[in-house]
């Protein structure tokens, strides 16, 4: 594909070299700076100084001035020339015989500087040189009788011959490069190491080009210019030529070939033919010092590059993405490094927004990634994405021909929308990297628009947390999409909860549509929950209470208790909840039960709602048994759990009320009332199994002789009533509650008192299972005494030997072992390794022991 590399401008006109001279014709050119010379066929050599001038539109011209011109003698053409600026001579071959001219005279030097070398057929210079002397040239001479290369060390004042390369055919053209030869014999190419001998051939009409250390140009067969290095390889592919290509240049990147009618210029960096440029009559094309000069047989011309930013520039005007980077990258070398690098960093972008506007994205993402696009130049093509505030420009000049993304699709809405959903991705991916370094407020406010408008399920995900969204932007937009969830999250990121608050509460009460949450009711509870800003609590948990206290009332019961978060007073919540008997009920509970604060306020108020509540539920017509039957459960729980209620209090609600006589038991238990307890009870429920479990649950923080003294005065309750009815007629049914009560606990009975109070007329099978029991108890009871009086008297015996054995020490700064106080007095009772502990602390250790317990129970034998 073409581009325009070069532009074919005029340097010197025919008149002001040739004048009216009709067969003069330009044999060779040479290049130095900006002095030009030119040999003629008629053996002159005509010296021009070259000056660029450039034009207010910025195009390049040559304005030549003719400063000298010498006659050879020698009356042939001019073949060579080639400057040695270091030594201020021009090295002329002329009809077989090489020798040296003045520069800037063209007068033969005297001495040995003018030394001629003859029979010599083309020659070359080593711009690579292996000697590192700056004043002296190095020469590679092909001799017209001989199959060698000459090699020549050309000083100022004298030409040394220093080594001599045989040749298998006679070479017609030379270049060389350090110590490689690079030949083109008769019939092939030859690239031949002087110093070590080594060579590599190919066969081709020779064209040999040096085009960079270590690496020559070559016209191979079928019309094909190959690149080989020093080792014979070609690390290149070659270039499609002409079969009639004359000629050669360099200019990097870019490979100039003249043939008999065109130039054409190959890049060296993917071998496609750039630019043809018409040229007729073609004779000489060379390149010196970065300028390539062609001259037809009667004008020279200059091949001007166009700087590479502008043969960059024209390729991603024409789209062609690729060739654009391949030259910009293969650019690197002639570039300072700094240039190079924003040059390099610009050509990405703009590649980067050509592929955007042709909807390749993932390669666009990769340009702009390497390129380190501003964020913000792709966001400013989407209208109104920007905040307000953001201070962007775009860069100028501009990275792209888009106003904006309406102009790129041309109304087509799924274009839109497709860049759209890419810039999504590409903020989202950038938004925590340092791309988005300086601009974090314009990105996140345009990621949380795209969010809104596509109703994409990251919204939340992008306020919920750290973001930089800015607030006076976002806020319209939001509610421009009905995305009022979303709003109050921004509100309350920038610490405006009351607004974020209100908000909700409207989307709650269905003054404003958001399907965002369907529990929007109890994210609010929880929000408030967690809230501390306790003004704030209590100015909307009455709505909460209002809408549903069930669930309203867990603002309080739900709080989050953490350090330096300020807590509600529960004496405070239980006055406001007052009015809300539900949700004071709910809390109370999370106080009593779930927290177990020990107050009597708590504790009563609890009591009393539950009370309320079962007496409510009686009064109903008609009763709804399942609410009746867990509401009493929990006050019966209530009643008998708790310690701290005012039970007088309480008793005094229920009294009178004969659906409640189980409660009114529990009650008379609580003020150590048993036996009204049981009469209740037994008489007036009849309720057996529950005056059993009276029993267990009232001895439960108990020691046994409580327990026993309890289930002794249940018996005799039985056992006066079966007398009463025995005497009426009718005690059987008592009779049968008491022998249940010995068979079940007759390991807590005093067998032999039992057995003292029992009626004569009952037979020992009927009481069979508790006299098993009591046998059982008793037998065990007997045993642990023995064994505790055996380890009290073993203890003892080893107390009385550390006595004998040695003294023991008390004094006030010496603490005990039990209780760690110290020694007031000297009255102590000695532990088993002499070990002093207060008489108290000893007493109370007995006292709470279980063989003490089993042994004040020894009453229970028989």
């Amino acid at each position: 594909m073409s581009v325009k590399a070069f532009e074919l401008v005029p340097a010197v006109e025919r008149e002001l070299l040739m004048g009216d001279k009709a067969r003069i014709n330009i044999e060779c050119i040479e290049c130095c700076g900006k002095h030009l010379y030119i040999g003629t066929n008629d053996c002159f050599i005509h010296h021009f100084l070259l000056e660029e001038v450039t034009s207010s539109k910025g195009k390049l011209s040559f304005l030549a001035q003719k400063l000298l011109h010498k006659y050879l003698g020698l009356k042939k053409p001019v073949a060579e020339l080639r400057a040695a600026s270091a030594l201020e001579r021009l090295i002329v071959l002329c009809d077989g015989v090489l020798f040296l001219v003045d520069m800037l005279t063209l007068e033969t030097p005297s001495g040995a500087g003018g030394a001629k070398i003859r029979g010599v057929t083309t020659f070359c210079i080593n711009e690579n040189p292996v000697t590192g002397d700056p004043f002296c040239v190095e020469m590679g001479i092909l001799s017209s009788k001989r199959r060698t290369v000459q090699i020549f060390m050309i000083y100022e004042d004298r030409v040394q011959l220093v080594k001599e390369v045989n040749t298998p055919e006679q070479p017609c053209a030379v270049s060389l490069d350090g110590y490689f030869l690079c030949l083109a014999l008769t019939t092939q190419y030859m690239i031949l190491n002087y110093n070590t001998g080594a060579n590599h051939s190919e066969e081709r009409k020779p064209i040999v080009k040096r085009i960079g250390r270590e690496e020559f140009l070559l016209a191979a067969p079928g019309g094909l210019g190959m690149f080989a290095n020093a080792e014979g390889v070609s690390q290149r592919a070659p270039v499609n030529w002409s079969e009639s290509v004359m000629g050669a240049a360099v200019c990097f990147p870019y490979v100039v070939a003249l043939d008999e009618s065109f130039i054409t210029v190959h890049s060296m960096l993917d071998q496609q033919l750039k630019q043809t440029l018409p040229f007729r009559d073609g004779h000489v094309l060379q390149d010196f010092e970065g300028k390539v000069i062609l001259a037809s047989t009667k004008a020279v011309y200059i091949l001007v590059p166009l700087p590479l930013e502008r043969q960059i520039q024209d390729l991603l005007a024409s789209h062609r993405v690729e060739e654009a980077l391949i030259l910009t990258e293969g650019a690197q070398r002639n570039i300072p490094k700094e240039k190079f690098q924003i040059l390099h960093k610009r050509i990405l972008q703009q590649a980067g927004f050509i592929q955007f506007g042709q909807l390749q994205f993932l390669e666009a993402k990769e340009h702009f990634r390497k390129g380190q696009l501003d964020v913000r130049e792709l966001i400013s093509l989407y209208p109104l994405l920007l905040p307000s505030s953001s201070s962007f420009t775009r860069c100028h000049p501009p990275l792209h021909e888009f106003a904006d993304l309406n102009h790129l699709a041309q109304g087509d809405q799924e274009k839109v929308q497709r860049c759209k959903k890419f810039l999504i991705s590409y903020l989202g991916e950038v938004r925590s990297t340092e791309v988005a370094n300086g601009c974090r407020e314009d990105v996140d406010t345009a990621l949380l628009k795209l969010y809104a408008e596509q109703d994409h399920e990251s919204l939340l995900d992008l306020l919920a947390s750290e973001n930089f969204c800015v607030l006076a932007d976002c806020v319209p937009w939001l509610e421009k999409y009905h995305k009022y969830f979303a709003l109050g999250l921004l509100y309350h990121y920038h610490g405006q909860d009351s607004a974020a608050l209100q908000l909700w509460i409207r989307v709650a009460d269905g003054d404003l549509e958001d399907a965002t949450r369907s529990d929007l009711f109890e994210y609010i509870i929880d929000f408030l929950c967690s809230c501390s800003n306790l003004d704030l609590v209590w100015k909307y948990t009455d709505w909460a209470l209002r809408k549903n206290p069930t669930t309203g009332v867990q603002v309080f019961t739900k709080r989050i208790v953490r350090k330096n978060h300020p807590e509600p007073s529960p004496d405070d919540v239980v006055t406001y909840l007052t009015k809300h008997r539900e949700a004071l009920l709910l809390y109370l509970e999370h106080l009593v039960l779930e927290r177990q604060i020990q107050k009597e306020t708590f504790h009563t108020h609890l009591a009393v709602l539950y009370l309320e509540r079962v007496q409510a539920l009686l009064s109903e017509t008609p009763v709804d048994e399942g609410k009746l039957l867990k509401a009493r459960d929990r006050l019966q729980a209530m009643l008998r759990e708790s310690n701290l209620y005012r039970v007088q209090y309480v008793l005094g609600k229920i009294k009178n009320c004969e659906s409640l006589l189980l409660e009114q038991a529990i009650l008379y238990g609580k003020l150590e009332e048993h036996d009204k307890a049981l009469h209740v009870l037994v008489h007036e429920l009849k309720d057996f199994s529950s005056a059993e479990a009276y029993c267990i649950w009232s001895s439960e923080s108990r020691d046994s002789v409580y327990r026993q003294k309890l289930f002794h005065l249940l018996l005799g309750v039985y056992l006066d009533t079966q007398s009463r009815g025995a005497s009426a007629g009718g005690g059987g049914e008592m009779e049968m509650a008491a022998v249940d009560l010995l068979n079940r606990h007759g390991e807590v009975f005093d067998a032999v008192r039992v057995l003292n109070i029992l009626p004569e007329r009952w037979s020992l099978q009927l009481l069979r299972p508790f006299l098993g029991r009591a046998v059982r108890a008793s037998m065990h009871a007997s045993r642990t005494s023995q064994i505790a009086l055996g380890l009290a008297r073993s203890e003892n015996v080893q107390l009385l030997h550390d006595r004998r054995k040695k003294p023991i020490f008390v004094s006030d700064k010496k603490g005990c072992f039990m209780c760690h106080n110290t020694f007031s007095e000297p009255e102590v009772v000695c532990l088993p390794g002499g070990v002093p502990v207060h008489t108290h602390c000893v007493a109370d250790r007995i006292q709470n022991s279980p063989s003490k317990k089993h042994l004040t129970n020894s009453s229970n034998h028989t």
